[in-house]
């Protein structure tokens, strides 16, 4: 670890992708192997493991709530409706340039 004035530096916390969390979680979940054995396998913290599990415990539900198809509808319309907007506002400055197509 560097020192910097005495203090020693932490190392640079690793970031780990929410699939190989899942991976992680659903392994120890499956109860084959232990959280430390299945922590040394992945190269995490044990606790590392156990915070994941309870954060798919505590959160996982909001997966199922509601349905991406209306949300991703109402965008949809937002978006269209912006369009529109800045096509009227378009032909207004080539109206007011005096041109036209």
């Amino acid at each position: 670890m560097p020192r910097t004035g005495g203090l020693v530096m932490p190392a640079t916390k690793r970031r780990f992708s929410s699939k190989l969390k899942l991976k992680v979680v659903l392994e120890m979940l499956a109860g084959e192997k232990s959280p430390a054995q299945i922590a040394k396998a992945y190269g995490v913290h044990p606790n590392s493991v156990m915070l994941w599990k309870r954060t798919l415990l505590e959160r996982g539900a909001a997966i199922f709530e509601g349905d991406a198809g209306p949300t991703n509808d109402r965008r949809v319309a937002e978006l269209e409706q912006l369009l529109g907007k800045k096509e009227v506002e378009i032909a207004l400055l080539k109206n007011f340039l005096g041109r036209s197509e």
